[in-house]
């Protein structure tokens, strides 16, 4: 039963981890990746499709992103869909390709997505944390209905600690990867 509550407990504090390191990729710095335009969506017969499926994204050089679409009655509405995102990027059009440059990052703007991303950060911590809390309130629950011994439960509650310190670790490291990224001229 512990080690059910414990494996609940990685798989969810996984998913965390990973919902994290997909935030943090929206963040831009200074340089192109075809990631940055991930939360972008392009309305196709009448459906939100993310522009992924309906263009070839690439990076035709460090600060530009190059965007062919696969039919070229679709450029307006991506170069609209670029300009609403909150992404602050400006692509222009030369026949059916649509050139996206990225703008350097001003120190201003540096500190402003480090704040963000230290925001999400503390997002993942909290969202650990409070895996953790119902892996002990889970661990606690067979205590009371006497299935497991105090002993069991606290060991059961020293694996859920440990499991905590190393995702918040995991969260910690992703967050100066990403500062150092940003900081980064």
């Amino acid at each position: 039963m512990l080690n059910e509550i414990a494996q609940d407990a990685q798989e969810r504090m996984g998913k965390s981890l990973e919902a994290l390191a997909t935030n943090l990729r929206k963040i831009r710095t200074g340089r192109a990746h075809p990631s940055i335009l991930e939360t972008v969506h392009i309305s196709y017969y009448g459906s939100a499709v993310p522009l992924s499926q309906v263009a070839n994204i690439s990076v035709e050089d460090g600060r530009t992103l190059s965007i062919s679409p696969w039919e070229s009655n679709l450029v307006p509405d991506i170069e609209k869909a670029i300009m609403k995102s909150d992404l602050g990027l400006n692509p222009s059009t030369a026949g059916a390709v649509i050139r996206v440059p990225m703008p350097a990052l001003t120190e201003e703007t540096r500190k402003g997505y480090i704040r963000q991303a230290r925001h999400e950060a503390e997002n993942g911590r909290v969202s650990i944390r409070n895996i953790r809390r119902d892996a002990n309130g889970d661990i606690k629950d067979l205590l009371k209905e006497k299935e497991i011994t105090e002993d069991d439960a606290r060991r059961g509650e020293d694996q859920i600690q440990k499991l905590t310190d190393k995702f918040i670790a995991d969260v910690d490291q992703l967050l100066q990867d990403k500062e150092a990224d940003l900081m980064e001229i």
